[in-house]
């Protein structure tokens, strides 16, 4: 196996610290990069620290704030010093939020978007002049199965900025193909067990017209679409299953990955919906020409 130097964002927790061990212990040089690694004490820091040191794994953590450039850039520039090149970006970082639509403000859904769509923005700014240059260079977004699955009410401002995140990465796929960067969308189901995204999502702020529904024709449901979605998910799901995703990936040979990979235990749709759509993409590209750009120059 050939060693790939890879930057993740959002390693402190959930998928993306699961995904950063996964691929430092498959013998990959990983920078596991958190918006600030003394958040909790440094706990996540630190336990990169200890996983480098007792298992002898090319494994460090490093400041990354999606948004902001300035950090960007100075994560980018460690990396580039440190290692010589980046071969695979992993785009992780993100932040959910639960409750009726109406009570979270506009500027609620801006910073929303700020975290989910325009930190992949800010990041691909900082690494593709690095990654145009080396080719045969790997970007993998981590998604979502809401953006074409099954959606449980109360969770729309989520909702719509992965789905806009994920239109982002099609776009971007056919724009960098040409430089030898292959993409790939990892799609997670909603696993309710095992990461922090529904402990730690965040609340509107317009706390009386969430009662409206709350107290109104909406009691109960929140409850109940929680535990619906809980009920749908097989005992045994295992959002690990994400991280080998994503190991595996990177594992196969430049040219090859497939464009999507549905980590769904649910089962919400998202599979069926994704291939029809990712099909008609395909065919679109065939009719005006342009076929190449659905995989990488080699």
């Amino acid at each position: 196996m050939m060693q790939q130097t890879i930057l993740i964002t959002g390693a402190s927790s959930g998928f993306g610290a699961m995904t950063a061990k996964a691929l430092a212990r498959a013998g990959h040089r990983v920078y596991a990069s958190m918006r600030d690694p003394q958040a909790r004490g440094g706990a996540a820091a630190a336990e990169v620290e200890r996983l480098a040191r007792d298992e002898k794994l090319a494994f460090r953590a490093i400041a990354l704030n999606v948004l902001s450039g300035p950090s960007i850039e100075a994560a980018v520039r460690t990396v580039i010093e440190d290692a010589g090149r980046i071969d695979v970006v992993i785009h992780n970082a993100g932040h959910m939020v639960f409750g009726p639509t109406e009570a979270f403000t506009p500027e609620q859904l801006a910073a929303l978007y700020d975290v989910n769509v325009l930190g992949t923005q800010r990041v691909n700014r900082a690494v593709l002049p690095h990654l145009r240059g080396f080719g045969r260079a790997l970007m993998i977004w981590v998604g979502s199965s809401s953006t074409r699955g099954g959606t449980p009410p109360f969770l729309a401002p989520y909702f719509a900025a992965k789905a806009g995140m994920d239109a982002l990465a099609q776009s971007y796929a056919l724009e960098l193909a040409r430089f030898g960067i292959e993409t790939s969308i990892v799609v997670p189901g909603a696993f309710t067990k095992g990461t922090e995204h529904f402990a730690h999502s965040g609340k509107p702020a317009d706390t009386e017209r969430a009662d409206a529904y709350w107290s109104g024709p909406y009691a109960g449901v929140d409850e109940q679409a929680l535990k619906g979605l809980a009920g749908l998910e097989p005992a045994d799901a295992d959002p690990s299953k994400v991280a080998q995703a994503i190991v595996d990936l990177v594992a196969m040979p430049h040219g090859r990955r497939p464009f999507r990979v549905h980590v769904d235990p649910s089962d919400d749709g998202a599979t069926i919906v994704n291939g029809v759509a990712d099909r008609v993409r395909a065919q679109l590209l065939e009719r005006i020409g342009l076929a190449d750009l659905l995989h990488p120059s080699l």
